[in-house]
């Protein structure tokens, strides 16, 4: 039963799972995207997503309060010099989870974490898809409407009297 379990332990002791999961943090944090599993990658996400709102307000509190997470300069300096700035105006979600199938040796369920405002082609489809089209023909109708009435009716007719007499002509070549 599962009542209160409220983190992944991931197989491993508290202290390897917390180092564990600095170490991918800081990698997250330099590379912008790192492949791992789904479940590490959803344990990360709760990991690392207070840290990056720590580092909105870049005070040494909050300097200290990330190192003591993370324990690595470079990727403090990072933190707070390049991914606050982007980041500033986006109240939570900074990271995002895609999967990529699952992994050849033990069948394992593999993914990509990245940082959102990092991943350049991801923005640039969605920003070239622009308005949802919808799968209906509605050009055809609006063309349709400018013309008059009596126009309209005219090509009907004819269309109809055409099958008639092709339907004329098929049931004479029949018989």
């Amino acid at each position: 039963m599962r009542h209160g379990k409220k983190i992944n332990k991931l197989g491993r002791t508290h202290s390897h799972r917390v180092h564990m999961l600095a170490n991918m943090a800081t990698s997250l944090i330099l590379h912008k995207r790192i492949a791992t599993t789904v479940a590490k990658a959803k344990a990360l996400r709760v990991y690392v997503e207070p840290i990056i709102n720590r580092a909105k307000d870049d005070s040494t509190h909050s300097r200290r309060t990330v190192f003591s997470y993370l324990q690595s300069k470079e990727a403090i300096t990072e933190l707070f010099r390049e991914i606050s700035v982007k980041i500033a105006d986006r109240p939570g979600g900074y990271t995002r989870i895609l999967k990529t199938g699952t992994r050849l040796g033990d069948n394992a369920d593999m993914c990509i974490i990245e940082l959102v405002d990092y991943n350049e082609s991801y923005m640039s489809a969605k920003d070239d898809k622009g308005a949802k089209s919808t799968r209906r023909k509605r050009s055809k109708k609006k063309a349709d409407d400018t013309a008059p009435k009596a126009e309209k009716t005219q090509p009907k007719k004819e269309a109809i009297e055409e099958a008639k007499v092709v339907e004329e002509n098929n049931e004479a070549t029949e018989a």
